[in-house]
């Protein structure tokens, strides 16, 4: 019997406009591979890259996927049913009373994702403590059925009042749904917490996904079947989940297989089931990855404390580490409440790829609306309108002949004359006076600047956290080229920009452990004293349905346990999340101190929802395990028709503009930077995944976890 060789584990992240590979080849290195996405069809650029990899064994593929979020933004989802109380059929379009706008009186109401033809009142009622004070008769029950299967929708949401206390209701009603054959999303199974608008959100959302991430699923599983045919372990259904690797006995030269794990917004990898059925947790899936990436990279240097600044082609991404990374049980996407637990990530849409315009008033504005990866930039050769990406390359800051170390030449050119002419139009418009392609550069990029400071103000400032006290990490394919003003803005001491900043999140999610959240509200008053064996038993009951899950979908390992507590004064609408220890009332007291300003110390409490987090450590070898050293394969598509062709290294001295100044700037190799030795700016370094600006008067170094430290003060 021949012993299979371990599989290549390849962390794949679709973007808006690249796709990023990372794997370790069997000389402990980590490789990397960008190729432009293909918006219309993700899977196509993902099957482009294996091609390009070519390996010719098992493969275990590590997927951070957009799916999500972008059906959720383009309003592209399934027709879904919703099934709730009789009374509150309407609750997902009343919302909460919040304004968008405290004192704008026209603004556009975020549309319900179900129709109000959709929604269906069945006549139930559980009472808060848990009991059932009315149950569906089975004459309604069979209506119901008559009523969603004549609407023909492709998915169905149910959302009963106080499911979370007891599910016997929902239960009832999704077992009589089931002769419908289609997807069922059940709340007290996705959302077992109380708010019924935000449970009710979560799980239309869930329904909503469903169908459209199972179909991209099994198109991605149709696809990887056709690459060099390897044989593809497909874990819809919960029979197939006990497969588990068959092929491992079956002859001396078994068919190569793939197996494919999907990235979640809580920072962990997961199942090919659970995520096509659970889809709601996956809408922050690359993101995700990237703060996994950028805490594990900054601890390698010492840094503890963080801000993640991830600036991609579409949209920039900021989150705040404080030693272990923490998640958010609330957050809002496409202005719609999601309650699973989501890495607490703040996005804009300022981008590489984000397009510059002048609204009505002649002010100019950049993004959110982005050129993406097809048309893409001026630069790239097919678009029409200047975005950030045209901005740096007519400022310097970007090389046309170091872009992607040297595989992709930007046409620098082409976006001088069509910039050029863009802005003659725009004058002629607004009567505006003539504008240089300099001064109108800079004004991009500082609107843009000024868009992406805010964004670190609101994970910051807005928090109680002084940035001066944090370390900027810079990645994303765009970060480096404005870490620095970003920074010194905001009085932030250090920049770091990791070994692989253009594929960071690829590299968070190959190193990502799974992961499983639970949750259940319980709202018990508290005086004094913690409810300690009403606790324990609580959590056990979590626990133990995490191993079963656990061992339902074949992983191995020891699955490890982080308990924590939402928790609030006894009248509150909000809570605070602590983990759960001996001290954690006055835990609690202090982090509302610090949080909000003041402390009630004798004020009753209440434990709201009891959170357990449970995790298998990932069986790829740690960072610090992994060679320094890195290699790239090349872009997988340089001549991609309208594409800017193929150049070489550019001249080690240019011409860059910091403050309305045209300074005489060294271009550095990041390869050819020698560890330990320290650089003045300004300078540009340039790499495959990223190019990094450094202002006058700042200096950088490689420290020995290869990470690149700017000293801004």
């Amino acid at each position: 019997m021949t012993r299979r060789p371990r599989p290549l584990r390849v962390a794949i992240d679709t973007g808006g406009t690249f796709t990023d590979c990372v794997w370790i080849d069997s000389t402990n290195h980590l490789q990397m591979l960008k190729v432009f996405s293909t918006p219309a069809d993700p899977s196509q650029a993902i099957i482009g890259a294996l091609r390009k990899i070519n390996h010719k064994g098992d493969l275990v593929i590590l997927h951070g996927t957009t799916v999500g979020t972008n059906t959720l933004l383009e309003r592209k989802g399934a027709r879904t049913a919703l099934v709730t109380t009789s009374g509150f059929e309407d609750a997902i379009e009343i919302g909460r009373q919040a304004r968008p706008k405290l004192y704008g009186f026209f603004f556009d109401r975020i549309e319900p994702l179900v129709p109000g033809d959709l929604r269906f009142g069945v006549e139930e009622r559980t009472a808060s403590d848990g009991k059932v004070l009315i149950s569906p008769s089975p004459r309604d029950l069979k209506s119901l059925a008559s009523h969603v299967e004549a609407k023909h929708p492709e998915s169905v949401a149910i959302s009963l009042l106080f499911c979370f206390a007891n599910p016997e209701n929902e239960r009832t009603i999704a077992e009589s749904l089931k002769r419908l054959s289609i997807p069922l999303s059940i709340s007290h199974q996705i959302l077992p917490e109380f708010r019924e608008y935000e449970r009710t959100s979560t799980v239309v959302i869930n329904a909503y996904l469903q169908p459209v991430m199972q179909r991209y699923l099994e198109n991605l599983l149709q696809r990887l079947s056709r690459v060099e045919r390897p044989r593809v372990e497909q874990r819809f259904s919960a029979a197939s989940r006990t497969s588990k690797m068959d092929g491992a006995l079956a002859s001396e030269r078994p068919q190569p297989m793939a197996r494919i794990f999907v990235m979640q917004s809580s920072g962990g990898i997961t199942s090919l089931a659970s995520a096509a059925t659970e889809p709601v947790r996956t809408v922050l899936s690359g993101p995700a990855g990237g703060v996994v990436g950028a805490a594990a990279t900054a601890r390698r240097s010492g840094f503890e404390r963080l801000i993640a600044f991830d600036m991609g082609g579409t949209s920039t991404d900021v989150s705040l580490v404080e030693g272990a990374i923490t998640t958010a049980s609330q957050a809002e996407i496409a202005g719609l409440p999601i309650g699973v637990p989501m890495l607490d990530i703040h996005t804009v849409g300022a981008g590489g790829g984000s397009l510059a315009r002048f609204d009505a008033a002649g002010v100019l504005r950049v993004g959110p609306e982005s050129a993406g990866a097809d048309p893409g930039p001026i630069c790239y050769g097919r678009g029409t309108q200047p975005t950030v990406t045209d901005a740096n390359l007519l400022l310097g800051r970007l090389q046309p002949t170091r872009f992607l170390g040297g595989d992709f030449t930007l046409d620098l050119d082409r976006t001088r004359r069509i910039t050029t002419e863009w802005l003659k139009k725009e004058r002629l418009k607004r009567h505006r006076s003539p504008l240089t392609l300099e001064k109108f550069a800079a004004g991009i990029i500082r609107v843009v600047n000024s868009t992406m400071e805010k964004a670190i103000r609101v994970v910051s400032i807005e928090r109680g956290r002084d940035p001066r006290d944090f370390a900027l990490v810079a990645f994303g394919g765009a970060g480096a080229l404005h870490a620095c003003a970003l920074a010194e803005a905001l009085s932030i001491p250090h920049v770091i920009v990791p070994a692989l900043p253009g594929a960071l999140s690829a590299l968070g999610i190959l190193f990502s452990d799974v992961v499983k959240d639970y949750s259940r509200t319980v709202l018990w008053r508290v005086a004094g004293k913690l409810p300690g064996a009403e606790l324990n038993r609580e959590f056990s009951t979590l626990q133990k349905q995490a191993v079963r899950d656990f061992q339902q979908e074949a992983w191995q390992g020891k699955v490890n346990h982080q308990r924590s507590v939402d928790l609030r004064y006894r009248g509150q609408g909000y809570e605070l999340n602590l983990p759960l220890t001996g001290n954690l009332l006055k835990d609690f007291h202090e982090e509302h101190q610090r949080r909000y300003g003041y402390a009630h110390s004798t004020r009753e409490l209440e434990l709201v929802t009891l959170r357990l987090r449970a995790t298998v450590k990932s069986t790829t070898a740690h960072l610090g395990t992994i060679a320094v050293k890195t290699d790239h394969v090349g872009t997988g598509t340089p001549a991609r028709p309208g594409r800017a062709k193929l150049g070489s290294p550019s001249t080690p001295k240019a011409s860059v503009q910091f403050d309305d100044k045209k300074l005489a700037t060294t271009i550095y190799s990041r390869d050819a930077l020698a560890p330990g030795r320290t650089y003045p700016g300004p300078a540009i370094i340039t790499e495959y995944s990223a190019t990094t600006v450094i202002p006058p008067g700042k200096h950088f170094r490689v420290d020995p976890a290869a990470n690149l430290i700017v000293t801004i003060r």
